[in-house]
C-alpha cells in the first residue's frame, strides 16, 4: 500500500483546489461574459424603485435574459453595482452578456416617456392620467399626494398638495415610486415660482392663498390676457368683503359631480362653495400654471367686480350689479338663441 507523505498531501490538496478555484473562476468569467442566446429579441425590463440587486438578478434569470443569477449577485457585490443600479425600464436582450446588462442597470440607460400635465388639472386627473400612461397606479400616486414630505417650508402644507403640482411636460420612467414623481412635479413648482418669492412676501398673502386664487383664475379663463383682470374682480371683492361667488369652486367641493350644476348645490355650505361663505375656499381647486399665479401677484388695475361668460372664452367685465344683471341678460339671450 502506497503511503504519502505529509509535504506530497500537502501539496497535492493544494493542486486539487487551485484546479477547483480555477475551474470556478473560468465559470464564473464565462457565465458573466457570455450571452444566454447569440439571438434574442429585445425585452421590455422594469426595475422598481428600492429593488435590491438579488431581487434584480433573480427577476433577470426568470424572464429568460440570463442564464444563472449568482454570479451576477456576487459580482455586483464585489464591485458596488448593488448600491448604483437605477430604477426604470431598461430594454434588454438576452444576446447581451450579463456583465453587459449590468452596466446598463449602473448607468441608467432607461426609458422615459413623455407627459404632459395641462394647466387647471386636479390631482385626480392628474393620477388618471398617468395610469393611463401606465406609468403609475392612481391610488398609490393620491395616497402619496398626502405621504410625501416635500413641504419646505410654511407656506407649502404637507398634508395635501392640491395646487403644487406644477403643470408642465415631464420625461417619466415607469418603475420609479409615486412619491418620487410627485417630488419631480413640487420640485418644479419651486423652480418656478422661485423668482416670485419676494413679491409673495410683500402681497400680503401666503403663498397657499396665492395659489388658492391663482386656481380659481385658472379654472375660470383659458385667455392669457383676461387672467390679470379677472383676479383684479376677485382681489376686489376680497376686499370688500364680498363672496366670490366662483362655480369652480363649487363644483371641487362636489365628489363624483356629475356635469350638472344646480341651485341646490350653490346653497349648500361647504368648505369650497364661495357662494355661501366669504373669502377664498379651503385650498386650491386645481393646479395652476405660472400664468395665473403672476396674474394674482401682478393683478390689472380695475374697478371690476364681476364679469360674465361672452361664450366666446372671453368675459364681460362690470363695474356694478346692474350693469352686470344687463350683461348677463344680454349674453344669456345670444347663447339661448345659437341653442335654438
Amino acid at each position: 500500500m502506497i503511503q504519502l507523505s505529509a509535504k506530497k498531501i500537502i501539496f497535492l490538496s493544494a493542486l486539487i483546489l487551485f484546479l477547483l478555484v480555477g475551474f470556478s473562476g473560468a465559470w464564473f468569467a464565462h457565465v458573466l461574459l457570455t450571452p444566454k442566446k447569440e439571438m434574442g429579441k429585445d425585452q421590455l425590463f422594469i426595475v422598481r424603485e428600492g429593488s435590491t440587486l438579488k431581487e434584480v438578478a433573480a427577476s433577470l434569470e426568470r424572464d429568460g435574459l440570463v442564464n444563472a443569477r449568482f454570479p451576477m449577485i456576487i459580482w455586483g457585490k464585489l464591485h458596488g453595482y448593488d448600491r448604483k443600479i437605477k430604477a426604470g425600464e431598461y430594454r434588454l436582450n438576452a444576446n447581451m452578456s450579463p456583465m453587459e446588462i449590468l452596466e446598463r442597470l449602473r448607468n441608467g440607460n432607461i426609458l422615459t416617456y413623455s407627459v404632459t400635465i395641462p394647466e387647471g388639472f386636479t390631482v385626480k386627473q392628474i393620477a388618471d392620467l398617468l395610469q393611463e400612461k401606465g406609468l403609475c397606479d392612481k391610488e398609490a400616486f393620491l395616497s402619496s399626494i398626502h405621504d410625501a414630505p416635500v413641504g419646505k417650508d410654511g407656506d407649502i402644507p404637507v398634508t395635501d398638495l392640491e395646487g403644487y403640482l406644477y403643470p408642465d411636460t415631464y420625461k417619466l420612467a415607469r418603475g420609479i415610486s409615486p412619491i418620487s414623481i410627485v417630488h419631480v412635479m413640487v420640485e418644479r413648482f419651486n423652480e418656478k415660482t422661485a423668482p416670485l418669492r419676494e413679491k409673495v412676501k410683500g402681497s400680503g398673502m401666503t403663498m397657499n392663498e396665492i395659489v388658492t386664487l391663482a386656481s380659481i383664475v385658472e379654472k375660470e379663463t383659458g385667455s392669457a390676457e383676461e387672467r390679470p383682470v379677472i383676479a383684479s374682480v376677485f382681489l376686489n371683492r376680497l376686499k370688500k368683503g364680498m363672496r366670490l361667488e366662483s362655480d369652480p369652486t363649487v363644483i371641487y367641493g362636489i365628489e363624483n359631480f356629475n356635469g350638472n350644476l344646480t341651485r341646490e348645490d350653490l346653497n349648500r355650505p361647504g368648505p369650497y362653495n364661495t357662494y355661501t361663505e366669504r373669502g377664498l375656499p379651503a385650498g386650491p381647486i386645481a393646479n395652476p400654471g405660472i400664468d395665473s399665479i403672476r396674474a394674482v401677484l401682478y393683478p390689472s388695475e380695475t374697478d371690476f367686480l364681476f364679469f360674465v361668460s361672452k361664450n366666446d372664452g372671453t368675459h364681460h367685465f362690470s363695474k356694478t350689479l346692474r350693469e352686470h344683471n344687463r350683461a348677463v341678460q344680454t349674453y344669456q339671450k345670444r347663447s339661448r338663441k345659437r341653442s335654438g
